[in-house]
C-alpha cells in the first residue's frame, strides 16, 4: 500500500509508504494521495489534514526511475498536479508533518500546506538543477512570495538542501521538534484549529491566501465579500454567546 491512512479524532493522516523508494512520488502514490483527498474534502467527521512520511524521509521528490523510463508526467494527478496536491484549492487546513529530508517535489508538497512541523532531522531543497531538471510542482513560485528573492534564487540554483534550523529562521516551519514527535504535534496542532469555528478558519485562510495576490484596497473589498459568509453561518452570535454564558461554543458545520 503506497499510501496509508489513519484518523485521529478529526484529523486524517495521510502518510507516504514507499520508504525502499525515499518516498519518492510515482503514479500510484499521486493518484492515491489525490483519491483520499477526494474522500475527505466533503467529510463533514475530517476537519483537517497531516502529510508525512514513512521512515525516516518525508519525501526525495518525484520516482526518478519513472522520469528516466518516460512516464514523468503521469506522476501529475488531473486536479491536484503533483502528488494530487500542489494545484489543488483544498477546503480544509493541511499539515505537513516532516519526519526527514524533504527534497524537489517533497519540498514542493510541503510548501503547497498551510503549516509545517518539522522533525529536528529534516532538511529541505530544490536539487533539480542538480539533475537537468526544473522544479515545477509550485516550489519556486512559492518561494518568491515567502522568502527574500535573493534566498529564493540561492534554493533554486544551487540546489543545495537547506537545514532545518534555517528553514524555521526564514518562517518556512511553524514548529521543530523530535523526529518521533513530529506526527503527534502536527495533530495536536491540527486540533487546536479544531476547536475554532469552522467557518471562520475556511473564511480566514481563504482571505489570507487571496491576500498574498491583492492591494491592500483590493485585500479591503475581498474582506467585505467574505464577511457575510462569516456571520451568515451563525457562529459569530454562537461565540458570543458562548463567552457570556462561559460554556465551550457549539459551532455549525461548515457550508459544502
Amino acid at each position: 500500500m503506497v499510501l496509508e491512512r489513519e484518523q485521529r479524532g478529526r484529523v486524517e493522516i495521510l502518510r507516504l509508504n514507499r520508504p525502499e523508494a525515499r518516498n519518492a512520488m510515482n503514479p500510484e502514490l499521486s493518484q492515491a494521495m489525490e483519491a483520499a483527498l477526494d474522500d475527505v474534502e466533503h467529510d463533514p467527521s475530517v476537519g483537517a489534514v497531516v502529510i508525512t512520511g514513512t521512515g525516516p524521509i518525508f519525501c526525495a521528490g518525484a520516482d526518478l526511475k519513472v522520469v528516466a523510463s518516460g512516464r514523468g508526467g503521469e506522476i501529475d494527478t488531473p486536479k491536484g498536479g503533483f502528488g494530487g496536491l500542489v494545484r489543488r484549492d483544498f477546503p480544509k487546513p493541511v499539515i505537513a508533518a516532516v519526519n526527514g529530508p524533504a527534497l524537489a517535489g517533497g519540498f514542493e508538497l510541503v510548501l503547497a500546506c498551510d503549516l509545517v512541523v518539522a522533525a529536528d532531522t529534516a532538511s529541505f531543497g530544490l536539487p533539480e538543477v542538480k539533475r537537468g531538471l526544473l522544479a515545477a510542482g509550485g516550489g519556486p513560485i512559492r518561494l518568491a512570495k515567502r522568502v527574500p528573492l535573493t534566498t529564493a534564487l540561492e534554493i533554486v540554483m544551487t540546489g543545495d538542501q537547506m537545514p532545518v534550523a534555517r528553514a524555521y529562521e526564514l518562517g518556512l516551519v511553524n514548529r521543530v521538534v523530535p523526529a518521533d514527535a513530529v506526527v503527534d504535534e502536527a495533530v495536536a496542532l491540527a486540533e487546536r484549529i479544531g476547536e475554532n469555528s469552522p467557518t471562520a478558519v475556511r473564511v480566514g485562510r481563504r482571505l489570507l491566501r487571496d491576500a498574498v495576490d491583492l492591494s491592500e484596497e483590493a485585500g479591503w473589498a475581498r474582506t467585505y465579500e467574505l464577511v457575510p459568509e462569516v456571520f451568515g453561518s451563525g457562529d459569530a452570535i454562537e461565540g458570543a454567546t458562548a463567552f457570556a454564558e462561559k460554556r465551550p461554543p457549539v459551532w455549525n458545520p461548515p457550508a459544502d
